[in-house]
């Protein structure tokens, strides 16, 4: 059997990089984990191809050479994913889709001849079957109904060797799926439950062999959605973690996703900057505790979130995190609010989205008992689009208002100075990370002396930030460096496109009604 393996294509969003990726010599930030661990399991008798549309186009060949043709993806990524099922549909190949659009939205791509929701570990039997020995009359459904999601324990190493790992950012690595929390506007809970599962030690220690053995070298991300769900697995783990590190010279330096509560937990935290951890993703989402409440996210509500950053960023760890707003509880003020909350922050990375109702969630089935959705703008996955919803807030007063606290965050006087507070709070340590080959950093600091330092218009800024972390001793510099690498795709991305694309709806919406004219009194 040739089965082919997509990644589709991502459009430019504030995750993409785009803008950074040249600085660095990448194609694309992540790669295809998805697909890499379902080739792991899919049977040893099978050829594989895999194919990121992020690295390269998809060619003819290799829709000729393939019998079959398997794609996953998530919402963002919708209009790539129907054009290759449309290419494969063409040539005559049967598609499977799978992954988080098609196990959230399974009506949504009638082009797919098989639809496989869920994950896959130990759950493949019917979708090998049906594909080995093809039959008119297969359903359309492969993927078993009901059942418990699978022990991680039946996860495979997955085949980093249909990679070009050169090609790629960052490496990637899944240690646990789910979360113990229950956000009504997140949908990992509906598509993995609300408990922790993990990956034993030894699996963590063999799959980052296996990327040590691939030749990459520098960024691991652990894509959990919440690293530290079962906080008693992660202090069994990060001991191994950091042993693993110190007999490999600390090839990697690694970064994740937590929830705010992390902070509470000194231990782990420590446990996690000894094994190299250097940053972390926060679901911050707002200084509104009304908004946190109703939205259940009531973890967020046990520290002043300002005291959680500032313990790990003093703990060494960058804090990039995600914001939101047009809560239904959030007014007017809240974009002030939200713009003095982010401007006193050490967090150059705010990724500030409006909330958006992921199809499954709490969120989207109270909205669609309440008749505010809105069914002609599904949700896209970008979070800078309008609202999918009738919002509570007026829609022109809620994008203006976004409007106006992105300028704020992502002009460059704004992004730097939350670099430079970065910079000036947090515990750099000298030769426990290491980021790429001599030579890949070497060259990229050139790259941005070059392009930034030297030629940019924000050369002014990259010098301040440098030499303020060069006064905090050369281990500074490093992170300076990547701030400002990263600060052009943010800063571009939001200037370019997305205040633009914000102007643009707002001139589409209604005029607001004018305001009435009070009658005259006297003579």
């Amino acid at each position: 059997m040739h089965a082919l393996l997509v990644q589709p294509r991502s459009p430019t969003t504030y995750w993409s990089y785009e803008h950074s990726l040249p600085f660095v010599g990448k194609a694309t930030t992540l790669p295809p984990l998805g697909l890499t661990t379902l080739a792991a399991l899919l049977p040893a008798a099978w050829s594989l191809r895999v194919r990121d549309l992020n690295v390269a186009p998809l060619q003819d060949a290799d829709l000729d050479w393939a019998e079959v043709v398997l794609v996953s993806g998530m919402l963002v990524q919708e209009e790539s994913i129907r054009e290759v099922l449309r290419r494969a549909r063409a040539l005559g190949r049967r598609t499977v889709l799978g992954g988080p659009a098609a196990t959230s939205s399974p009506g949504a791509f009638p082009e797919a001849d098989h639809l496989f929701l869920g994950e896959a570990e130990g759950r493949l039997a019917l979708l090998v079957g049906a594909l080995e020995v093809p039959d008119p009359s297969s359903p359309r459904l492969l993927s078993p109904p009901g059942d418990d999601p699978p022990d991680l324990a039946l996860a495979r190493v997955p085949r980093f060797d249909l990679l070009d790992v050169d090609r790629y950012a960052n490496q990637a690595l899944q240690y646990s799926r789910g979360c113990p929390f229950h956000c009504e506007f997140c949908d990992i809970v509906e598509l993995y439950g609300n408990v922790p599962r993990v990956k034993s030690p030894e699996q963590v220690e063999a799959e980052l062999d296996a990327i040590l053995a691939s030749g990459a070298r520098g960024t691991v991300f652990f894509v959990d959605d919440n690293f530290v769900g079962n906080r008693r697995e992660v202090a069994r783990l990060l001991p191994v973690l950091q042993a693993w590190q110190a007999r490999h010279g600390f090839p990697f330096e690694l970064l994740t996703e937590a929830s705010v509560d992390l902070a509470s937990h000194p231990a782990l935290v420590e446990g996690m900057v000894a094994a190299g951890f250097s940053a972390v993703f926060l679901g911050i989402e707002t200084p509104s505790g009304a908004a946190l409440q109703a939205a259940g996210k009531t973890q967020n509500l046990r520290m002043p979130q300002e005291r959680a950053v500032d313990l790990l960023t003093r703990a060494g760890l960058e804090v990039f995190a995600g914001f939101i707003v047009g809560f239904d509880t959030d007014g007017p003020d809240i974009f002030d609010k939200q713009l003095d909350f982010i401007s006193n922050l050490p967090i150059p990375r705010a990724m500030v989205g409006l909330l958006t109702a992921l199809p499954g969630t709490r969120l989207w089935r109270r909205l669609d008992a309440q008749g505010r959705l809105r069914r002609d703008a599904p949700a896209t996955g970008d979070a800078s689009d309008r609202p999918n919803y009738e919002p509570v807030m007026d829609e022109r007063t809620l994008l203006l208002g976004y409007r106006r606290l992105l300028d704020g965050l992502y002009d460059a006087d704004g992004y730097y100075r939350r670099c430079i507070a970065h910079v000036k709070q947090t515990r750099f340590r000298r030769g426990v990370t290491a980021c790429g080959s001599a030579v890949e950093g070497a060259k990229a600091l050139f790259r941005a002396i070059w392009g930034i330092g030297l030629r940019g218009p924000r050369r002014a800024h990259f010098w301040r930030l440098l030499f303020t972390a060069l006064r905090r001793g050369r281990a500074a510099a490093p992170r300076a460096v990547t701030l400002a690498i990263v600060g052009e795709s943010l800063i571009r991305y939001t200037q370019e496109v997305v205040l633009p694309r914000l102007d643009r709806a707002i001139a589409e919406l209604p005029a607001p009604a004018p305001a009435p004219v009070p009658a005259r009194t006297g003579a």
